[in-house]
C-alpha cells in the first residue's frame, strides 16, 4: 500500500452498513486523533454499504460522540459508491461483509476489516466485526465507541508506520 496517492494526501475510509452508527463514530473519532498527531495530509471520511443518502446519525452515535467531547450532529449518511471505493488509498469496514462489499466495487488490497488491519498476525476465523449497536442502548453505543477507539488508535499507529519519512 502507497500510503500517498498523486494528490499528496492520504484517504481513508470507514465502512459500516448504513453509516449512521459505527462508520461515523470512527471517522470523528479518526479525525481527532489525527488532529492531536498534528496531520494535515489525512482526509477521512465513511459511507454504508445500504446507507440510505442523507440520513442523519443515529441518536446513540451522537450522544456517545458528545459523551467523549465529539460532535456528529453535521453528519449525512452516505452510500458507498464504486467511486468512493477508487478514490480511497485504506478502507476499514466493521464486518467481513462490509469487506465483501468493497472488493466487489474495486478495492482489491486496500480494504481490510478494522480489527484485522490493526493485528500483525490474524485468524481470520476468529477476528470478529464491531458490533453494530443499532437499536441499543446508550450503554452499547458507548461500548461501541470504546471499541473503535482503542482501534483506530492502533490504525493510526499502524498508517504512521507506513507513510513515507
Amino acid at each position: 500500500m502507497d500510503p500517498v496517492n498523486d494528490t499528496g494526501s492520504f484517504r481513508l475510509l470507514f465502512v459500516c452498513t448504513g453509516n449512521t452508527c459505527r462508520s461515523p463514530m470512527a471517522e470523528v473519532i479518526a479525525r481527532h486523533q489525527i488532529t492531536k498527531l498534528g496531520w494535515s495530509e489525512v482526509d477521512v471520511g465513511s459511507a454504508g454499504v445500504s446507507a440510505w443518502e442523507g440520513s442523519p446519525p443515529s441518536g446513540g452515535a451522537v450522544r456517545a460522540a458528545a459523551a467523549n467531547g465529539l460532535d456528529l450532529s453535521g453528519h449525512s449518511s452516505t452510500y458507498l459508491s464504486q467511486e468512493l471505493v477508487e478514490k480511497a488509498d485504506l478502507i476499514l469496514t466493521m464486518s467481513a461483509s462490509h469487506v465483501v462489499r468493497a472488493q466487489e466495487l474495486g478495492a482489491g488490497e486496500k480494504v481490510a476489516l478494522l480489527p484485522a488491519f490493526t493485528a500483525a498476525q490474524v485468524d481470520m476465523d476468529r477476528v470478529g466485526g464491531i458490533p453494530d449497536p443499532i437499536g441499543g442502548s446508550d450503554e452499547e453505543y458507548a461500548g461501541t465507541f470504546e471499541v473503535l477507539y482503542g482501534l483506530i488508535e492502533l490504525a493510526l499507529m499502524r498508517i504512521q508506520s507506513l507513510r513515507k519519512p
